[in-house]
């Protein structure tokens, strides 16, 4: 009988040790946790606002670039968006250059501008809803770059403004004993490129600012940090010192994380234009992380930009893989793909929902 009561004991007492299954761990369902990463597209190329000289070449570069954002028609991207988001139905969604368009009439230079144009994350929340798709804001936006400068219209000159922002969202439907989320966090980079023109003033130079927002999100009573950001593609050593402070910052946790973003790096180099940084993806490699991409879906290219400015080339000339999702402890790979990436998702008027394709995936929370 003592020898019985010793072995119930014993037995009673390893159930309990660290480590060991308990029976409300093992009631728990699986957990899979359901991510994408999106980069919005701010609807034009910056770089001939950048490369002005003169007053002159920045108006007409500021008048362009103006433009091809109206021609590439935000509000109705953003059902193309949604689209990709409700039938994905991520718990997680990272968002790359969520911008905020913003003017000023006529153009003052002694005031911000403020009037609202297009602003890309309420417009994309409010598709969602309508859909029946209910996501938050977790912490709050990363704002990044953020100047203005003027552009010519038939009525004279109007300030045009523009602040990037990244962004987390994560789904309000869900009971918080199935999915919540916790300790958010958001910082922008210390390192980033300086603009230094005289046409764009400088003392002080433009900042091109970047950063990024993270959250422990559990799911089924099993917790991971989730953290998106978006990386500088003009400056390489720029962008492997903003690597850096995220291996330091938020990816620095024993729990297991998932990184979400565009990275502007390509993976080992493949498909990587002249001038586009790949040290940034291996850093993270070395860190410990896995490339969900490589793991569930070997041998296919995978790539996701880029799109024409204009989006509207007929054919995809996607040749770069630079939108990641990234794992790092108890996570493994379900399934992965691409979104807005095929001719047949394109809007009614023949515009790309980005000009990059999107990444979603489901990763099993071990």
């Amino acid at each position: 009988m003592t020898r019985r009561w010793i072995t119930s004991a014993l037995c009673a007492l390893a159930l309990l040790a660290p480590g060991a299954p308990t029976a409300a761990a093992a009631a728990q369902p699986p957990a899979s946790l359901r991510v994408m990463t999106r980069n919005l597209y701010l609807g034009a190329d910056l770089a001939p606002v950048l490369a002005a000289g003169t007053v002159p070449a920045l108006i007409d570069a500021v008048t362009a670039v103006y433009a091809n954002v109206q021609a590439t028609n935000f509000p109705e991207r953003a059902e193309a968006l949604a689209d990709e988001i409700a039938k994905s139905d991520p718990h997680l969604v990272g968002l790359q250059e969520a911008v905020l368009w913003r003017s000023e009439t006529p153009a003052d230079p002694r005031y911000a501008a403020t009037h609202v144009e297009y602003d890309f994350l309420q417009t994309l929340l409010d598709r969602l809803a309508a859909k029946g798709k209910h996501y938050k804001v977790v912490a709050s936006v990363t704002v990044g770059s953020d100047f203005e400068a003027p552009r010519r219209t038939p009525d004279g000159f109007q300030d045009i403004r523009l602040t990037d922002r990244d962004v987390l969202l994560a789904r309000t439907d869900l009971p918080a004993r199935v999915f919540s989320v916790a300790n958010e966090q958001w910082a922008t980079f210390q390192n980033f490129v300086p603009i230094c023109r005289p046409v764009l003033g400088c003392p002080p130079p433009i900042q091109l600012r970047r950063g990024w927002v993270a959250a422990d999100a559990t799911l089924h009573g099993r917790t991971t940090r989730v953290v998106t950001t978006h990386l500088e593609p003009a400056a390489p050593t720029v962008q492997e010192a903003q690597a850096d402070e995220l291996i330091a910052g938020p990816l620095k946790t024993k729990l297991p994380v998932v990184l979400l973003g565009d990275l502007n790096s390509a993976a080992g180099g493949v498909g990587a234009t002249p001038g586009t940084a790949t040290q940034s993806y291996d850093k993270l490699l070395a860190a410990g992380f896995t490339d969900a991409w490589t793991v569930g879906r070997p041998g296919n290219p995978g790539f996701t930009c880029c799109q024409a400015p204009d989006l509207r080339n007929t054919s995809s000339s996607l040749s770069q893989r630079i939108d990641y999702v990234l794992f790092r402890g108890k996570v493994a790979v379900r399934s992965i793909g691409r979104v807005g990436h095929r001719p047949a998702d394109r809007t009614p008027s023949g515009l790309w929902p980005s000009d990059h394709a999107g990444v979603r995936s489901v990763l099993q929370l071990k």
